[in-house]
């Protein structure tokens, strides 16, 4: 079973031919869909006709109660009589519906074969040796292994062949053949893992950093975690020429690769020299139960206001203590005891954590609340819904976000259940979500990366209006990781720098001396929150656990030293240099323990604030100077407690307020504010 796939190009439409000489015979033509997927950095190509794929009325994905699952059909619109709840007036804009079925002992699951199965192939691309490209009024393909296997031709009658040949050119190296200009051979894997970096490339040496420079997210999220072996000879020239670069031009470079990010070797008025300090030793960490139903239930009146929302915060931080037996002890060390919240419970947990629902509101109020929302959510999607194909010629930008989102959301997450199959009512959730939040905020749209922060969302709230309020209020904090300057990231990767420059002077000196002191290499845990790093359940915890605002503020940027703190052993004893560095920490996706990360992360915050003697600069990363520790709540006296700006009940989002952006707080400007313009 692999733990990572994704889907890196998929194509439907792509015919067998039964019988060449009865096309006009729908049974002599096979349909299928085409795909090229990475499965644990293994690269295959897989064919299946449409008769396999996954039926949208049979997918399934978990429920909070586990007697039951979700059922996801998609409906025509039924008439407004038939509807039951407070967006009957928006159903013309809201064709996708849920209906909750209870199965059991396999009820309701097909087992009959289909005949057409026997057409399905995958295979990896290091056994390809050649592929054959012909034209017969449409372009097909022959693929030949290495094994002189010849698979079924595969025709695209609507076209798209061109599309494959591209996806697969970033992967292989294919050559013409000297004998057949048809034919195009495949070089060997490890020769074509290399090609792959020079085809990123616009030429020999800058080509990574302009297309770098001209998309960042894409360069960052996308091609570079497949070169990273290759990425040091993109900023040096040949070994004959220069032996390395001068100090100032790595700094010229990486001020290239990084927008924004303007690196100065000389001290600036008022610049910290952080020197060695004695933190002391580092305090032992336990962890907890996550918070139940019950717990929660125990911190809300008849009415439904949450009261005592620090200690709220803090079981979920820290986690509930709970009483086990030596019988049970082994599974904490499997991780059925983590803090958190049971899944359960994190459908109503998030809409508070995330601010969407005030802490003190009542059950009657979030209703009025929701359903005020509900209108405003529609508002906005019937806006694009209704620009026609001739208003959206003309509005290039529309288009321009269009276009990334539908081609973001077709690879986001589809090895889960909730995303997974063609025609995946979950996937036009998403793009109707995204689609939306340019409607919300047009100035900045849509961004590569975004779609990685709105999917779990939308996986545990499984309510289209409630994800994107959601999502509204986790953009409010990521905003600036996706603004054009990067200012955001820029600050962020500065103030990592800082803490890893204190917490272990050694280890920082031996990155600066490989060319790595910048830490450009944790841009990507940065930009998505380690969206792309963990396991998707370990997404959910660290997510719901950082959202408490707990122990301090950048909380993340402590997340970052923990996984550093554990492999800088390694990356010493091994001699990596810049290019080692890099394929590493690239390697790190997906093998990350979530519970030892979250141990060793609150550690240092303790070791942190228990240091007498603590740089200012540090102090005001991690915003201990606001912290007030608190004697009347025992709980949290092991570590001050931040004012979040969600302990209150939280005004509209983004009407002139304060914020946290994860990197220190922002004034929200005019600039900024709600869009309800309508496009033409």
């Amino acid at each position: 079973m692999y733990s990572f796939v994704q889907v890196i190009f998929e194509h439907e439409g792509v015919f067998i031919h039964l019988n060449t000489d009865e096309l006009e015979d729908q049974d002599s033509l096979i349909s299928g869909f085409l795909r090229i997927v990475d499965k644990d950095g293994e690269i295959f190509v897989e064919y299946k006709p449409l008769e396999d794929t996954v039926d949208p009325s049979n997918m399934l994905c978990a429920c909070k109660d586990s007697s039951s699952v979700v059922e996801w059909i998609q409906r025509p619109h039924r008439p407004v009589d038939q509807q039951l709840s407070y967006e009957t007036e928006w159903d013309m804009v809201n064709t996708v519906s849920f209906k909750r079925k209870v199965y059991s002992n396999g009820e309701g699951v097909s087992n009959h074969l289909n005949e057409r199965t026997k057409w399905a192939f995958s295979f990896n691309v290091a056994d390809l040796r050649s592929v054959t490209v012909k034209c017969e009024g449409w372009s097909y393909l022959v693929f030949c292994l290495r094994d002189d296997a010849t698979l079924p031709a595969l025709h695209f009658h609507q076209g798209g062949s061109q599309a494959f040949l591209d996806g697969l050119r970033k992967l292989v190296q294919l050559g013409e053949s000297p004998e057949d200009e048809n034919v195009f051979l495949v070089g060997t894997y490890y020769k074509a893992f290399s090609q792959s970096f020079e085809n990123l490339l616009d030429d020999t040496n800058y080509g990574l950093v302009q297309k770098f420079k001209k998309d960042p997210y894409t360069t960052t999220l996308g091609g570079l975690s497949k070169v990273t072996n290759f990425l040091f000879d993109a900023f040096r020239q040949s070994e004959s020429e220069c032996q390395q670069r001068p100090a100032e031009e790595m700094v010229d470079l990486l001020g290239e690769l990084i927008p924004g990010l303007e690196i100065n070797q000389q001290e600036e008025p008022g610049f910290e020299v952080i020197t060695r300090v004695d933190l002391g030793p580092r305090p032992e960490v336990h962890r907890s139960g996550p918070v139940m139903m019950e717990d929660w239930a125990k911190h809300q009146d008849l009415e439904g206001r949450v009261f005592n929302v620090s200690r709220l915060k803090h079981l979920i931080f820290k986690g509930v203590k709970i009483c086990i037996s030596v019988a049970d002890l082994s599974k904490t060390a499997s991780g059925v005891f983590n803090r958190g919240l049971c899944h359960a419970l994190r459908k109503e947990a998030w809409k508070f954590l995330l601010g969407y629902y005030p802490w003190d509101s009542t059950h009657e109020e979030r209703k009025n609340l929701q359903k005020r929302k509900t209108d405003e959510y529609f508002r906005m999607k019937l806006q694009w819904k209704s620009v026609s194909e001739e208003q959206e010629k003309r509005n290039s930008r529309l288009r321009d976000y269009k276009s990334l989102i539908e081609k973001d959301v077709n690879r986001t997450d589809r090895s889960n259940k909730f995303y997974e199959g063609l025609d995946n009512p979950g996937l036009v959730l998403l793009h109707d979500i995204l689609m939306t939040y340019c409607m919300y905020d047009f100035d900045l749209g849509y961004v590569q990366g975004m779609s990685d922060l709105l999917s779990p969302i939308l996986y545990v709230l499984e309510h289209e209006v409630d994800a994107f309020w959601c999502f509204v209020s986790f953009m409010d904090q990521m905003h600036e990781n996706f603004e054009e300057q990067m200012q955001g990231m820029k600050a962020q990767l500065v103030q990592l720098s800082t803490l890893l420059r204190l917490l272990d002077l050694a280890f920082w000196n031996y990155l600066e001396a490989q060319d790595s002191g910048y830490l450009y290499f944790c841009f990507r845990w940065l930009l998505i929150r380690f969206k792309r790093e963990l396991h998707f359940q370990d997404v959910l915890r660290l997510w719901e656990v950082m959202w408490t605002g707990l122990p301090c503020q950048n909380v993340h940027l402590l997340v970052c030293c923990a996984i550093l703190d554990s492999e800088k052993q390694k990356i010493m004893d091994r001699h990596y240099g810049f290019n080692e560095i890099l394929k590493h920490i690239n390697e790190l996706s997906m093998k990350l323990d979530i519970e030892e990360i979250l141990i060793k992360s609150e550690a240092i915050y303790m070791q942190i604030r228990n240091c007498k003697d603590l740089p200012p600069s540090v102090s005001e990363i991690l915003g201990l100077n606001t912290v007030t520790h608190s004697l009347a709540l025992e709980p949290c006296q092991e570590y001050g407690m931040l004012e979040s700006p969600h302990n209150s009940p939280r005004p509209q989002h983004r009407q002139d307020q304060d914020f946290s952006n994860g990197h220190g707080l922002l004034q929200d400007t005019p600039h900024n504010r709600w869009k309800t313009n309508f496009i033409s």
